[in-house]
């Protein structure tokens, strides 16, 4: 599933291509997901232009001129794809075209992938907003008797991140992954948020530099010890892998575990 990096650098490149443009139709190819009636998306929609394109959590806000807001989940195996007065893509969810013949198709072979009209504010932060700070991390954890990845994927917990950036990210603090969220002291607190930031704005950087156009797929070949490739950590440590819980955990001696 694309996480918050991907997520940043898809945005980055579709309002390269589609912002400002005036947008002539919608079309729902599968509606199996959806949450409204492809007639009131239309009706919101058609005919207004493309103001700005946001990245909440794992989801993509197409804001338009009207101020409504077209919302996409990829979920697991969604795409986006961009293509010229026809889209010939399969498994297409719905297909946007624009004015000037310019299209965006989201497609899924699974038909999970979703879209949805006006989403909701979320009641969670951004992991790489302000209010994702030192004195909400540590109160929230104070709280939690859960691990703290398990705290870290909980979207009600903080938006955006997922299975492999939170390895990565609780590697770089030296965390287990396996720590209990109460546990952890306020300094190591401190260093997880740190992390937590470095962690997702390098990857960003980093797969724009592998892909500058990237809009659909994950780059995962940078990455420190979520990586099916990497015996050893760049610490030099073991990589462990761990499956409970239906997800592919990793970690490394170099963590310490807080319980």
């Amino acid at each position: 599933m694309p996480e918050l990096p991907d997520l940043q650098a898809f945005r980055h490149n579709l309002e390269k291509a589609l912002l400002h443009k005036k947008l002539k139709s919608l079309t729902v190819k599968n509606a199996k997901k959806l949450h409204t009636t492809p007639e009131a998306l239309q009706s919101a929609l058609e005919g207004q232009t493309l103001e700005h394109i946001l990245r909440v959590g794992k989801e993509l806000h197409f804001v338009f001129k009207n101020g409504h807001v077209l919302g996409m989940h990829l979920m697991l195996h969604g795409k986006l794809y961009l293509f010229q007065k026809k889209n010939e893509e399969k498994y297409t969810i719905v297909e946007l075209l624009f004015g000037d013949g310019t299209g965006l198709a989201l497609t899924d072979f699974q038909g999970a992938a979703n879209i949805f009209l006006d989403p909701e504010e979320k009641t969670a932060p951004d992991a790489l907003s302000k209010e994702f700070n030192e004195s909400y991390l540590e109160e929230q954890l104070g709280k939690k008797k859960i691990t703290i990845k398990k705290y870290l994927l909980d979207q009600h917990n903080v938006l955006g991140i997922g299975n492999a950036y939170a390895d990565d990210i609780l590697w770089d603090a030296k965390i287990s992954p396996f720590s209990v969220c109460n546990k952890i002291p306020a300094a190591q607190i401190k260093v997880l948020l740190k992390s937590i930031k470095k962690i997702l704005q390098e990857a960003e950087k980093k797969i724009l530099k592998s892909k500058p156009d990237i809009i659909n797929g994950e780059v995962r070949d940078f990455m420190l010890v979520h990586n099916s490739k990497l015996t050893e950590s760049p610490g030099g440590a073991e990589i462990k892998k761990d499956t409970g819980g239906g997800r592919k955990t990793y970690y490394t001696d170099e963590q310490v575990l807080f319980e």
